[in-house]
């Protein structure tokens, strides 16, 4: 089901709603005179994104601003000890769990019921239709599982890149003008705007540079620290026998520091990726943000495809600037994101480039 899902024809068909999301996002940071926490402002869009393009729910906005609240006490409970006391965390989160079922169930119900102006199969019509397939109506409890289970998968990993990603744009303005002349070479950003109709799956996977900062982000700031094995078979690793049965754990950020093939590992180097170099192309497990094997990340495609939007309305449409005097300190739990959230304020810009000023502003600059 799930290779469905992230299949080719299914991102074309989710690219031109995730184009959508991220340009209303940027629209509305640009025109908040405050800077904003970039951290919680794209777990915002993130969670919009899963709501609205994968699973294709038409939720007003202030609803899915209550939805969002729930989800985030449900998120930061998860993990909690399963201690059942009235104030503890594993209760909240199963109380922020509840309430979200509710209106997914609501959501989900709407969704049946009303399928007119659909012009693409999202997520969750796979998912429903691939049961029909193999002869088994999904039910409800079902559904609303499987939902959470892609906005999960969906949610934390990306905002977090989409953090990395803005943070790292910041710091290197010559990779954010590499990108700005790739897409101007490539026919994408004409005059300061993005060429109708240019932004197509194939085009942006054409885009070999953005691939390398997308690549390069991954590298530096890999979302999730590792993740969980059972051995099928018994096996030895430098002298120590490791039983058949037992729980291993592999780290993906140990992984990326210390693998021979990557110069200079602390350094921000998109070019690392390039054709002239190729790091990630010597040995199959020196590099795998998504894991490896064959429990690699099933939305791994979809992630990147929104990273790489982000990047481009970032490089066309925006410019942005850290509002406090030093970038915040890294922390890797639960997910890596800076400690005070990265605050930027944006500023939107026009077809020339040129920045546009607020209603206030615009105002203030005419009584002058």
């Amino acid at each position: 089901v799930f290779s469905k899902i992230f299949s080719h024809e299914a991102l074309e068909s989710y690219l031109p709603k995730i184009q959508l999301v991220i340009k209303d996002t940027l629209r509305a940071w640009s025109s908040n005179p405050e800077s904003i926490n970039v951290y919680h402002e794209t777990q915002k869009l993130t969670f919009r994104m899963a709501i609205r393009v994968l699973l294709g729910f038409r939720i007003p906005d202030e609803e899915l601003g209550r939805l969002f609240e729930v989800y985030q006490q449900f998120v930061e409970n998860v993990f909690s000890l399963p201690v059942d006391l009235p104030f503890s965390g594993y209760r909240r989160g199963i109380r922020a769990r509840e309430t979200l079922q509710k209106g997914l169930e609501k959501a989900i119900q709407e969704k049946l019921q009303n399928t007119q102006g659909k012009d693409y199969a999202d997520a969750l019509d796979i998912l429903i239709e691939s049961g029909k397939e193999h002869g088994k109506e999904l039910t409800m409890q079902e559904l609303k599982d499987g939902t959470l289970e892609l906005i999960f998968a969906a949610y934390a990993t990306t905002a977090s890149a989409s953090t990395s990603l803005i943070m790292q744009l910041l710091k290197h303005p010559q990779v954010l003008e590499r990108l700005r002349e790739e897409l101007r070479s490539k026919g994408i950003l004409h005059n300061g705007c993005i060429c109708e109709g240019s932004l197509r799956l194939d085009n942006i996977n054409g885009l070999q540079y953005l691939d390398c900062v997308i690549k390069e982000v991954l590298r530096l700031f890999t979302p999730i620290s590792g993740g969980y094995r059972t051995v099928l078979q018994t096996f030895e690793l430098d002298g120590f026998q490791i039983p058949k049965g037992w729980s291993v754990m592999y780290s993906i950020r140990d992984t990326h520091d210390t693998a021979p093939v990557f110069k200079d590992v602390d350094v921000f180097d998109p070019d690392r990726f390039g054709q002239g170099r190729s790091e990630d192309k010597d040995g199959r497990f020196h590099y795998l943000p998504f894991g490896g094997g064959v429990r690699t990340c099933l939305g791994k495609h979809l992630a990147k495809l929104f990273l790489k939007a982000l990047a481009i309305e970032l490089a066309s449409t925006s410019r942005f600037e850290l509002a406090t005097r030093t970038f915040p300190k890294i922390t890797l739990v639960p997910v890596v994101h800076p400690v005070d959230g990265l605050k930027v304020k944006f500023f939107g810009l026009d077809s020339n480039q040129n920045e546009i000023l607020t209603g206030t502003d615009a105002m203030l600059g005419a009584t002058v």
